[in-house]
């Protein structure tokens, strides 16, 4: 096991991270249907907080769902995560990205186009009044976001109508510093190598009401290094996948009440 150090009064035990799989991962959840959705499910069932995962473009991708697992269970504040299909059986192809010919950039343009994440951070609030209904346990809530649905965190959290009290940004692609003066929520934002410093800068300078926050850029990997785009045959990528579960937990753990 991976243990984190001990810091602000939480003991060592407090997040071990399992040895990560590196392929072939086991789920340890099921598949159920919320709101017409089918909807991954992992976590104690009597975790009293629930965190709406929304995976990257490509949808449910081993590293995606072991993230979820880890999540759920690595640390002494035990979770439910649930993962929505939103893309309702039609994730973007892999291979898309990124883009290596005129082809592929209209077709990645045209998925895009057809799942814009305002889409996403509409029906949200929604969503969560169904799990709520199906989940009375559940008394608070977070919302994490791979990629595109990191865009999907900010534009959520930032509005009057969010219903989450903490929120994560996970290598989040469109970076829009203008949405981080709305966000009046804890936030955590992992970056990339590949998102652009002086955006993620001004991202994180404007977080001027969010009442914690906590930057930080792992400066050697590529954008998708906790979710889909993870190659976790590599030692190096390995360790900052479980690194960065590590980073969220403890954020969760120190800020999310």
């Amino acid at each position: 096991m991976s243990t984190m150090p001990a810091t602000h009064g939480h003991n060592a035990a407090c997040c071990n991270i399992p040895p990560v799989v590196s392929s072939g991962y086991q789920p340890k959840g099921t598949y159920k249907e919320y709101d017409g959705l089918k909807t991954y499910h992992t976590g104690p069932s009597d975790a009293t907080k629930g965190l709406v995962v929304i995976y990257d473009i490509f949808g449910y991708f081993d590293q995606t769902v072991q993230g979820a697992d880890i999540l759920a269970t690595s640390h002494a504040q035990k979770y439910q995560v649930f993962i929505p299909d939103w893309f309702k059986g039609e994730p973007c192809p892999i291979e898309l990205y990124p883009p290596k010919t005129p082809e592929q950039q209209k077709s990645l343009g045209a998925f895009f186009v057809k799942n814009p994440p305002g889409g996403v951070a509409d029906a949200l609030p929604g969503f969560v009044e169904k799990l709520k209904a199906q989940h009375p346990e559940i008394k608070s809530w977070g919302l994490l976001g791979y990629c595109w649905g990191g865009k999907v965190v900010a534009l959520t959290t930032s509005r009057d109508t969010n219903p989450f009290a903490v929120g994560a940004e996970i290598h989040p692609a469109m970076v829009d510093p203008s949405e981080a003066e709305g966000i009046r929520v804890p936030l955590i934002l992992l970056a990339s190598k590949e998102e652009p410093a002086e955006t993620v800068a001004k991202f994180e300078a404007n977080l001027k009401n969010a009442p914690a926050k906590h930057v930080e850029t792992f400066t050697d990997q590529i954008h998708g290094w906790m979710a889909a785009r993870a190659d976790l045959s590599d030692p190096r990528v390995k360790e900052e996948y479980a690194r960065g579960y590590k980073v969220v937990l403890d954020f969760f753990a120190k800020n999310w009440a």
